[in-house]
């Protein structure tokens, strides 16, 4: 029987697009583990917006709570620091009705010599039934879901991906422009040290978009034109015919030498800004995964003007975690 994402049970709602029966025909969620998502099919990211475009309904209802989680318990591993990731899937699983533990590595028996192995099993032991995991260490999910029976979240790796950033990013896009394939997608800014322009090309491409990534040449690696993503240095020959502009911080922390002469120089050739703005489409979509350097990658005129979808990438974050949280849970081991 075909859960309700709105109520727990029955058949698939209705929404104003269909019923997602309708739209997925008769695929079938089979991921125990949302890992990245590079190895997803369309039909996979498609069926995740289908889900979770039921989901911004129970947002807009009175009481924003469904049962669908009901007895379930989700821990939030999170051994780096985040605020919107952190707060989102904590809010996701509320709504879903799940319970939370949330875990810090500051202060956990981590600091006294625990591996990441046994501190995983611990609080498994303790009846956990979904991780969602924030690591330094690229990869570090991926060992997590061979050493437990849980379901696992990457929620963000070192430098590798993080899947549930990206599919807010093509959620939003779709749900602003009617569509993804076909669209010039431009990306901004430190590619080499970002998870997020990792996972956003694989969505991207996979879907159909253009994508050209755009930086100082040190920041953004030839090695990504075999990911299927053009590379530029000029930011003002990439807008001319871009349809969506994701702009992304400079990741001083994760570096180890300077990689461009300075700031200034960076936000001269770099920043997006009202005047260099206005040489885009009129409709052109701006995007920013947060935390937002204001007057680096983005001047506020633009971060709050109106193209910007950078809110509404957070109201949608928690349509899609919830979407994510959801399909896993359906799957049994």
């Amino acid at each position: 029987m075909k859960t309700n994402t709105t109520t727990g049970k029955g058949k698939a709602k209705k929404s104003r697009s269909g019923s997602r029966a309708a739209r997925d025909g008769d695929f079938v969620w089979t991921r125990k583990h949302l890992l990245g998502l590079e190895g997803l099919s369309r039909e996979e990211l498609m069926h995740i917006f289908h889900t979770a475009d039921e989901f911004q309904q129970v947002s807009q209802r009175s009481i924003k709570k469904v049962p669908a989680l009901r007895g379930r318990v989700v821990a939030n591993l999170f051994f780096e620091d985040s605020t919107r990731t952190r707060m989102s899937f904590t809010l996701a699983a509320q709504r879903l009705s799940a319970d939370i533990i949330d875990f810090s590595a500051s202060g956990s028996s981590i600091s006294k010599g625990e591996s990441l192995r046994d501190t995983v099993r611990n609080i498994e032991a303790m009846g956990v039934d979904i991780f969602v995991i924030r690591h330094t260490a690229g990869g570090a999910p991926h060992y997590i879901a061979r050493c437990t029976d849980c379901h696992v979240i990457n929620a963000g790796d070192g430098q590798h991906e993080h899947p549930t950033q990206a599919l807010i990013d093509l959620f939003t896009i779709r749900e602003r422009k009617g569509r993804i394939e076909g669209l010039n997608v431009v990306i901004v800014g430190d590619i080499a040290h970002s998870r997020v322009a990792r996972s956003n090309l694989w969505g991207l491409t996979r879907l159909g978009a253009n994508v050209t990534l755009v930086g100082p040449t040190t920041l953004v690696p030839r090695a990504f034109e075999k990911m299927g993503a053009k590379i530029s240095s000029d930011l003002d020959a990439a807008l001319d015919e871009a349809d969506v502009v994701n702009m992304l911080r400079v990741q001083h922390e994760r570096m180890t030498s300077q990689v461009f002469p300075s700031l200034q120089e960076y936000v001269r050739l770099f920043g997006l800004n009202a005047k260099r703005l206005k040489k885009a489409k009129p409709d052109i979509l701006v995007m920013h995964p947060g935390p937002i350097n204001r007057g680096v990658e983005l001047s506020s005129d633009v971060a709050d003007g109106p193209n910007s979808s950078i809110l509404r990438q957070v109201t949608n974050g928690l349509a899609i975690r919830m979407a994510v949280l959801f399909l896993l849970n359906q799957v049994s081991d």
